[in-house]
Order: structure tokens, then sequence, then C-alpha cells
């Protein structure tokens, strides 16, 4: 690969491990790209499945995927070894927020962000920002379309939200609701176009992030602090300066060092938390369930019914929705009761890290004898 003259390292992209995060239009698009590129090893992620409105924006589907409901994740697979059979591949099928650990994240030189909500970015930034990953996020609408790229310790997506952004964060709102209705009225909600240049636009811009001395020398030029926008509909490009670091800012936080445990999902909190104090050499020790809580009961705020869950915080809701007499309650009126970090007090020592939603690979915080540290789970 050569620009202006100067060659991308075909060994460099060989040996990286890249994460893509998102297998829609956009995501086929810079699968696509990587692999053709010559990519040694990608993780995809991604929680849906093939459907027939995919076909006309994704280049890596086929109607047989739609047919039988696959996984995006594996019919991309699939494709882009046909297209590189040498070319390492590793999927998981589940939400960038909850099902990917922090252990993979670590492991990854770059990552790049084919989402399409507000709350799966800031997932993926405070990952990255956690694991010191730099990460390139995309985005498409219609004939528009943005790239970005984020590097830890310069470049924050929680600090370019500012308050506000952050408010609108609690609402985790994905346009999937919008692409419905647009299909509805007969409107095409975003176009094989927007999605080919802005996913070019984003593997170039990972390609580079893995060539750290020549950006050093300026041969290369990164969209890290900035922002770069296409404009289909007039075919007009620009970029424009998008940099925010709050020193204070918590989402951006390096955990370091991480420590090694011989522990995983199937491992129970007895045993967890034995091993740690074995580690440590404290017995008081604490981990922190840091990015969602575990709840054992419902509750109606009257006092009235009670319901037993034993499901982590985000799949409470679903809970709900499936329960006969909880779904005759409003949502508001519901208390749950919740855990978000466990301790030699916890009542359900029995229960395995999975059970409590830690995903396989994930860096676990732990305080003990007062001090915090670092573990990553095998």
């Amino acid at each position: 690969m050569n620009i202006d003259g100067l060659a991308f390292s075909q060994e460099r992209l060989r040996e990286a491990s890249i994460i893509v995060a998102g297998c829609g239009a956009l995501g086929n698009e810079v699968l696509k790209n990587l692999a053709l590129a010559g990519a040694g090893h990608i993780t995809i992620v991604d929680f849906d499945l093939v459907e027939a409105s995919n076909l006309n924006r994704s280049v890596l589907f086929r109607r047989e995927d739609a047919a039988a409901g696959r996984r995006k994740v594996d019919a991309a697979a699939e494709r882009l070894k046909e297209l590189n059979p040498g070319i390492g591949i590793e999927t998981i099928f589940g939400d960038v927020a909850y099902d990917v650990g922090l252990g993979v994240f670590r492991k990854a030189d770059v990552v790049i962000g084919c989402v399409d909500s507000r709350w799966a970015r800031y997932c993926i930034n405070r990952l990255c920002m956690r694991a010191g990953t730099p990460w390139v996020d995309g985005g498409i609408d219609g004939l528009e379309g943005t790239a970005r790229v984020f590097v830890p310790g310069k470049n924050c997506y929680a600090c370019n939200l500012g308050p506000a952004g952050l408010d609108e964060l609690k609402r985790r709102a994905s346009c999937a609701g919008a692409i419905r209705r647009n299909e509805d009225v007969g409107h095409i909600p975003t176009t094989g176009v927007a999605a080919s240049v802005i996913g070019a636009v984003q593997v170039q811009e990972a390609i580079k992030l893995l060539h750290t001395e020549e950006m050093e020398r300026g041969e290369f030029t990164s969209l890290g602090g900035k922002i770069f926008y296409y404009d289909g509909q007039h075919l007009t490009t620009r970029t424009a300066e998008f940099e925010a670091y709050d020193d204070d800012c918590p989402v951006h936080g390096r955990w370091e060092p991480v420590g090694k445990m011989d522990i995983n999902v199937e491992s129970t909190v007895d045993a967890v938390l034995g091993g740690f104090a074995a580690v440590t050499g404290a017995q008081d020790v604490t981990f922190f369930l840091h990015d969602d809580c575990f709840v054992d009961t419902v509750e109606e705020k009257d006092g009235g019914r009670s319901w037993r869950v034993m499901l982590p915080g985000r799949k409470v809701a679903a809970f709900a929705e499936a329960h006969p007499q909880m779904r005759e309650v409003p949502f508001s009126a519901l208390w749950q009761n919740e855990y978000r970090q466990i301790d030699g007090t916890f009542p359900y020592k029995s229960l395995t890290l999975g059970e409590l939603g830690i995903p396989p690979r994930d860096v676990l915080k732990v305080r003990a004898g007062g001090r915090l540290s670092y573990f990553e789970i095998d």
C-alpha cells in the first residue's frame, strides 16, 4: 500500500490485532477493506442477526444469510475468509458494552468502531481508555458520514460529549428506530457510497496508528483530535478540530498495572475472594462490578409484591417485560436491590463471575488491604 510515495508496512498490518465493533453497513466496508489490505487478525463484535433489509448496503451478507437469520459475525467471518484465507478471525456475538472483556481490548493494537449509538461509542471509548488502546470512530447517516480518531492521553470521546451529551447517554437511544421508520416510507437510511467512503477513511486511519514512528516523524497525519465530514449530497468534505481531554474525567483513567489470576467466568465468588486474599495477603477483599450491577430482587416501591431476579442489571428490564405480573406495573413504580461491589458480606457466594455478568477475559478492579489493583481473568 502506498500513499504519496510512502508505503504502509504490510508486516505491521499482518502482525496487528484489530477489533471491529459493529457489523452493519459501515462494519462490512471496514472488514472488507482490512481483509483485502492483508490484516493478520481481526476480532469482530456484534449482537445482531442478518435481515433482508441489510442486504442493499452490506457487501458481506447474502440472501441465504438473511433467510437463515445468521449471526452477522458468523456471516462476515465466512466471507472474509473467502477474500483472505490467511486472515485470523475471532468472533464475539454480544454487546460491546458488556460482553467483551477488557483483556480483549488490552491485546488489540487498534479498535475500529462502527456502531450506531452514543452509548456504544461511550462504552468503546471507556474500554479503550482503560486499556490504553487507540480507536477510530465512524458514523453514517443517509448521504453523510464522519470519522474521528481517539488516542488515550490526547483525546477522549466522553470529554468531547460535554455535560449535555453525557446526560443524553442515559437514554441510550440507538438510531435503529429511525432506520426502521425510514424503511417504512421507502427511504434508504444509509447508502453504500457513504459507508464505503467512511469505512475507507477509518481503515486508512487505523493503519496509520500502527505506524507510530512514521507518525512522529510527520510522514503521516492522523485524524487524532479532528473530525472528518463527508457530505455526499453536495460532494464536499472538510476536517475540523475535535479535541477535548479533561484531566478530571473518570472515564479515561488507565487501568494498570494488570496482574493475572487463575480464575475464569466459571469461578465462584467464594473462590475469587479467596484467591484475591491469597495473592494480596489481605482479608478485607472487595471487587467491583464497575460497569453494571447485580440485582437479586425487584420490589414494588409501595412495599407490595417482590420478585426474585438474580440477574445483571442490564437484563432486568427484559425480565420485567417478560413477567406477566411485573408487566402490569409501571417500571417507575419498581425498585431493584442491587450490588455494585462484591465482598465477604455478599450473600450469594456460590454464584459464578459469569452469573454476575462479568465477561470472559475481563479485568477486575480489586480493593484489598486498602489498596486498589487490577487482575485479568483467564
